[in-house]
Formats: C-alpha cells, sequence, structure tokens
C-alpha cells in the first residue's frame, strides 16, 4: 500500500474502499472481505445508509483500531455548527468507533460554514484526525481555506480518465490540500472500461483496464476509493502496486479528458434543485 501525508501530518492510504450503494445485506460482508484482502480505508457516509454495518466490520475484523483508517460524510439536512457535531457523534457510534480518521462536509451547500466549525472544534478536542469537504470548487475550496482556522485537508471529487481536474487539482496542491476520488471508474459510464486507450495499455502491462486507472490516479498522487462487492475484483483494484505506467502511457491516458462531469456540475442550480429534493426524500432517515 502506498500512502500520503495530509498537511497535518497524519497518513493516509492511497486506495480506500468505498461502500457507496452496497445495500445495507452486503455491507458487512464487504467490508469484511475488502480488510481481508488488504484494505485499511473504509469510506463511507451518513447518506450512504450503511454506517453501522461498516461498524460491525469494523469491531469483527480482529484488526487494532489504529491500523484502519475510516471516514465518514456529514450529510447536507445535518449542516449548522449544533447538528453536524450531534451527527459526527452519532455516526461514531454507529461505526463503534472512539474516534473518527476523517471526517468531509459531504455537498457544498446549505450551512456548510457551520458544520465546518463543529468539525474544528471535534478535530481539537481529538474526536477527528482529519477533516475535509467533498465536492467543493476550487472557488469554494479557497474561501473554506481563507475564512477557516483550519484548512480542510481533503477535497473529496469525481476524477476519472474521462474527468480529470487538472486545474482542481493544481489549486488543491497550492494550497495544500489533499484529493480524492470518488467514481474513479465513472461507474463504467461512456464504455470506460472498455475504452481503446486503456484496453491497450492494460494489455501491455497484463493488468485490467481498472487497474491501470487506480495506477493513473495514484501516479498522480489522488487519493482513490474503488467499490466492488465481488471479493475477486477487490484483490483485483488492489494489485496495483506492483506496476508502474510510463510518461507516454500517462499523456495518452491525459487526452481522453473530456473537462466534463459523468454526473453532474455541482455549480449548476439544476444540481442544487436535485440535493434539495434528496433531502427532502431523506428527512428523517438519517
Amino acid at each position: 500500500m502506498e500512502y500520503i501525508t495530509l498537511n497535518n501530518g497524519v497518513k493516509m492510504p492511497k486506495l480506500g474502499f468505498g461502500v457507496f450503494q452496497i445495500a445495507k445485506e452486503d455491507c458487512e460482508r464487504c467490508v469484511l472481505d475488502a480488510i481481508k484482502v488488504g484494505y485499511r480505508h473504509i469510506d463511507t457516509a451518513q447518506s450512504y445508509f450503511n454506517e453501522e454495518e461498516v461498524g460491525n466490520a469494523i469491531s469483527k475484523c480482529g484488526l487494532p483500531r489504529k491500523d484502519l483508517f475510516i471516514t465518514t460524510k456529514v450529510w447536507i439536512d445535518n449542516y449548522g455548527y449544533e447538528q453536524a457535531k450531534e451527527s459526527v457523534l452519532k455516526s461514531m457510534k454507529k461505526l463503534k468507533v472512539d474516534y473518527l480518521d476523517l471526517v468531509l462536509l459531504h455537498q457544498p451547500f446549505s450551512d456548510y460554514y457551520g458544520a465546518y466549525r463543529a468539525l474544528q472544534e471535534l478535530y481539537k478536542e481529538d474526536k477527528i484526525r482529519a477533516i475535509g469537504v467533498s465536492n467543493f470548487a476550487p472557488d469554494r475550496l479557497t474561501d473554506m481555506i481563507a475564512f477557516n482556522e483550519i484548512p480542510p485537508q481533503v477535497n473529496q471529487v469525481e476524477v476519472n480518465p474521462l474527468h480529470q481536474q487538472i486545474p482542481a487539482q493544481e489549486n488543491m496542491v497550492k494550497r495544500h490540500v489533499q484529493m480524492e476520488a470518488w467514481a474513479p471508474f465513472g461507474e463504467g459510464k461512456n464504455n470506460m472500461f472498455h475504452n481503446p486507450v486503456l484496453l491497450n495499455i492494460a494489455e501491455m502491462y497484463q493488468k485490467s483496464t481498472a487497474q491501470v486507472m487506480l495506477r493513473w490516479l495514484m501516479q498522480r498522487d489522488i487519493v482513490a476509493l474503488a467499490k466492488s462487492t465481488h471479493i475477486e475484483r477487490m484483490k483485483e483494484n488492489i494489485e496495483i502496486f506492483d506496476f508502474f505506467l510510463s510518461d507516454e502511457d500517462m499523456k495518452k491516458i491525459s487526452e481522453l479528458d473530456t473537462k466534463e462531469s459523468l454526473f453532474f456540475d455541482h455549480q449548476t442550480p439544476e444540481t442544487v434543485d436535485m440535493f434539495v429534493g434528496m433531502i427532502s426524500d431523506r428527512k428523517g432517515k438519517i
């Protein structure tokens, strides 16, 4: 496993196991399988509805707590100082831990300033080892850094070969914020697993296109979250530290960038409307 060091000195595994859209009935087993094959970084969220199942796996895996890096994210409806703080403590109970390695604000909407104040306080109380944001565009991230005592350690955003986020990463590097990739495979959209460029590179190294995409992210110093419900694929996804992409390979992949999200643009009114609807749908369920 490769590690990066955050701006506060905390070490973070560069490859993590994400549990987004893993059903509650499968989640405990999947996390246990992931830990079994070597993952030590587990990423969940309040809005994934599976924190308790992740917690069950953490308590049953047999590893010391210090060997695991556990992330969760505060949902928008829990923003504001008081509610955010209460929600993080609730998440800790669900996850069966007495501290969290990383807590992120999940979306750049509503009272994220109040919520971030709560994260800063919990950080100072040693209940959280690192804090950050998710889906924050460069201007919003820069604003958070400029007007808060503790700068975010991480910004988790969509990054994949078709949406490479080059300017966003440049801004993060400049401001010492670690980029973390969700949807590193773009959920297979645009036939990404069968992209000819990625297939050719994969064949050359006798690897899968998924492994090539993850290795590409590692070499860009981006933390990546891989998800699978199949232990064989989990093993495959973690076997990316025994090869290295050449500069020419990296250049070929860079030319795939469309500079557009495969999902939605967080800076449009339509996306705000979508998340307002999600808040309403999830009211009282988190």
